[in-house]
């Protein structure tokens, strides 16, 4: 049986990486989350100092991209790749709100879009791989043969998100969390590179009110149709 491309694409906290991985899984296809490689770069340039809430120096970032080494390591345990930042396993610290604070700034960055993108594709090349991201369909694979565009309301994904890192054991307050969903929405949407929107071709799914079962099972009946008429 042929393999296909998924890109899914859409919003922060629509919950695209836990269906991306789940679909994965199901397909025995390869999961590469594309969110986790912009917030490890954002991880680094936070540590070196190049951006915080004052200043961001993106210049010195541009400048040092050829120090970031990110790699994705299967963790059987968990059932997925996780990612490292220069051979540092990352992937629970840049879930973290204060990253998610700054990741739309360096995501505007042409030079790391690109040096991320090649990479992207590099991945993804063989096809058999489920992709998700803001710019997966329109950018990294426009010929993805399943799109998936994800949306829900932004009271919404902001509780999904309150709830995630407070289960998680951090010390926010809601209202901290809708705005940052609220900025990251005009971040994304707005930036000139790659900016995030729906392909033309993309089927969008907006589960506000769909359980996650429900959407699992909707996404994997589209996937399994175009394997087959793949």
């Amino acid at each position: 049986m042929k393999k296909i491309t998924i890109a899914i694409d859409g919003f922060s906290s629509t919950g695209k990486s836990t269906l991306a991985k789940e679909l994965a899984k199901k397909l025995g296809y390869a999961y590469i989350d594309t969110g986790a490689m912009y917030r490890a770069v954002t991880l680094f340039a936070m540590r070196k100092g190049f951006i915080n809430n004052r200043e961001f120096h993106a210049e010195k970032l541009i400048e040092a991209l050829t120090d970031i080494d990110l790699q994705f390591i299967y963790n059987a345990q968990k059932g997925f790749a996780e990612v490292y930042l220069n051979q540092e396993n990352v992937e629970e610290i840049i879930r973290s709100l204060e990253v998610s604070n700054f990741v739309s700034q360096i995501a505007t960055l042409t030079e790391v879009r690109k040096k991320l993108v090649e990479q992207q594709q590099s991945l993804g090349r063989e096809k058999g791989v489920v992709m998700d991201g803001r710019d997966i369909g329109t950018v990294v694979f426009p010929y993805a043969e399943l799109k998936i565009f994800m949306t829900a309301s932004p009271e919404i994904r902001a509780e999904r998100r309150f709830l995630e890192l407070k289960n998680k054991g951090q010390d926010i307050q809601f209202d901290e969390v809708f705005k940052n969903v609220v900025e990251r929405d005009r971040l994304d949407s707005t930036r000139e590179d790659s900016p995030l929107i729906k392909a033309s071709d993309a089927i969008e799914v907006d589960n506000s009110n769909l359980t996650k079962e429900e959407q699992f099972d909707l996404i994997l009946q589209m996937a399994q149709n175009k394997i087959k008429e793949a």
